[in-house]
């Protein structure tokens, strides 16, 4: 049972309010674990500029990006293994993706306020058939879905605190992105802002 019947977007799939407060709190406890063993960073794009999100990842892979080029690795920038992927993470994953692979890396982004994401595709893995698993946890953020084409039309949702989003099937490539977070409409990150955390299929 994944709650709520699911909006669909665009092929993309949303469930609004599908975690209740203590799966959030429980997910967050698992986010402080990660970023203790391995603490966010600000990625820079190829063209040495800083994204505004702060991000690490838990799992075999995590993704980075510098003046190479956006990639997978299997080490934090600074050095040390990304940790294990918790397993509250996996049973969401069996939940909403219904996907025979586990996931090989969950990126953890932090959204203080003024982050946001541009429009992009998620196609640095290798099996695009496989699922991309989204959760927010935290204050409320404007989410944009697009086409598989660059510049075509866009619609946007907010999500808030506890929704659920999957990229699959025919919404796989979609572009999609965070224009803008709500500071303070939640207070369940302990140092505000926002958390999502996304699960892949990396090989």
């Amino acid at each position: 049972m994944t709650g709520p019947e699911a909006i669909d977007i665009g092929g993309v799939k949303i469930w609004k309010a599908a975690l209740d407060r203590s799966m959030q709190e429980r997910l967050m406890e698992c986010v402080g674990e990660i970023a203790a063993a391995a603490p966010f960073f600000h990625p820079e794009t190829r063209w040495g500029r800083k994204m505004s999100v702060r991000m690490t990842s838990a799992g075999a892979f995590g993704w980075v990006s510098d003046r190479r080029g956006y990639r997978y690795e299997r080490r934090h920038p600074a050095g040390m293994p990304w940790p294990d992927m918790p397993s509250l993470f996996l049973e969401l994953w069996d939940r909403f993706a219904a996907f025979p692979r586990p996931p090989e890396s969950c990126l953890v982004n932090h959204y203080a306020a003024g982050a946001r994401m541009g429009l992009h595709q998620d196609r640095d893995e290798a099996d695009l058939a496989a699922p991309v698993l989204s959760i927010s946890l935290g204050d409320d953020a404007l989410f944009r879905i697009g086409t598989e084409r660059r510049g075509g039309p866009t619609r946007s949702i907010w999500l808030s605190s506890g929704d659920v989003v999957l990229l699959a099937g025919a919404g796989r490539l979609v572009h999609h992105g965070i224009d803008r977070i709500r500071p303070g409409t939640s207070r369940l990150v302990p140092w505000g802002g926002r958390i999502n955390l996304t699960m892949r299929v990396v090989t």
